[in-house]
């Protein structure tokens, strides 16, 4: 029985050990700007807080203007984190959104699903830069975006 409960407790270190060596660093929370594609230039203010060592939320509040289309829109986002490697992660996410739009003399509110797939670096410093693609659909008879791959890079504040 003692060689039992010496073998447990050896394995449970060792388990510890483990984890905590590759327990993701996820900032508490971060705040910043994400700029890019959205089928023209756009831009969001990003805020993102952690859920656990490997989860996080990620809420944004953007604009777009193109294609004779101006539009606002809130999306939240619920992220998977993955170590590469050192301070190197990379991500996945699905969420949604609600935003409003005006498009000449037709405006009007939309909904929108979005999925998520980046990498991003962690400074030693508190700042965090990140690349991803967000393919985003959105719902309304007036207002449809496309599934293309959205591109926009990420700089944070981590906090």
């Amino acid at each position: 029985m003692k060689k039992i409960i010496i073998a447990v407790f050896a394995l449970f270190t060792i388990s510890a050990a483990t984890t905590a060596v590759q327990a993701q660093i996820i900032a508490k929370n971060a705040l910043g700007v994400r700029l890019g594609d959205n089928d023209g230039f756009g831009g969001e203010i990003s805020y993102q807080t952690s859920l656990s060592n490997s989860n996080r939320l990620e809420f944004d509040l953007g604009w777009r203007d193109s294609h004779n289309v101006e539009a606002f829109k809130l999306v939240g986002l619920y992220q998977w984190v993955m170590p590469i490697e050192d301070r190197f992660n990379w991500y996945v996410g699905l969420g949604a959104g609600v935003g409003s739009f005006n498009a000449g003399n037709n405006d009007g509110a939309f909904a929108l699903i979005a999925g998520d797939l980046g990498i991003e670096y962690n400074f030693k410093i508190p700042l965090l830069i990140s690349l991803d693609f967000r393919p985003e659909l959105g719902f309304n008879d007036n207002y449809r975006d496309d599934l293309g791959l959205d591109i926009a890079l990420g700089l944070r504040y981590q906090f």
